[in-house]
């Protein structure tokens, strides 16, 4: 078909409203089931990390995403298999989807849901799968907006060389070795983030 519905199989999503959000289809390449309804369960623990994951992945995209990875959704089918070399073999499909639209202007509305307490055991496991989610983002982010992706990593290494500079002039007035190290770790990052970024540019020719 033209359109791929994917939902969980542990009860907490609603999922009498899959023909409701098909019919909003119409205007949208992909519709997701945000998590912000009226009535959500969800772990107070999860929350923290994905608050901040979820804040780095609007910088990238530059787009408000009110739900990450949402395991109900419905998309266009032609529009997923142009980034089949792009998703993951396991976890988290939803997370690439949804960056790799937003990174490419696609159309993609959330639609607010509720959100029931899961049947059974979860799978997660909270450090493992919020560490390869992080790593999702990342390689997701250097694949679509190497510049976005990377800009907060050269404002910190950028930050410790000026601290370390500004230490070393008022206690040593000289430039130690370690400073020298942090300006060459910050000028390399920036270097190889603005290459990506024009090698992004020309393959989007």
């Amino acid at each position: 078909g033209e359109l791929i519905v994917i939902t969980d199989a542990d009860g907490t999503y609603p999922n009498d409203r899959i023909p409701d959000l098909v019919d909003k289809m119409t205007d949208a390449d992909m519709i997701v089931g945000s998590r912000t309804g009226d009535q959500v369960q969800y772990s107070s623990i999860r929350k923290i990390p994905k608050f901040f994951l979820r804040r780095y992945c609007q910088w990238i995209t530059g787009r408000k995403i009110p739900d990450m990875n949402s395991g109900l959704r419905i998309f266009r089918k032609e529009i997923a298999e142009r980034f089949l070399h792009v998703f993951p073999n396991s976890f988290s499909f939803t997370t690439t989807i949804t960056m790799a639209m937003l990174c490419n202007d696609y159309m993609v509305r959330f639609e607010p849901i509720n959100y029931s307490e899961r049947i059974g055991n979860s799978k997660i496991k909270p450090i493992r799968d919020t560490l390869r989610f992080i790593q999702l983002i990342l390689r997701t982010g250097m694949y679509f907006a190497p510049l976005r992706a990377l800009a907060p990593v050269i404002g910190v290494l950028s930050l410790i060389f000026l601290a370390s500079a500004t230490y070393d002039i008022i206690t040593e007035q000289n430039l130690t070795d370690k400073t020298l190290i942090f300006l060459m770790i910050a000028t390399n990052a920036g270097l190889f983030t603005l290459i990506a970024d024009v090698i992004d540019k020309r393959a989007a020719r």
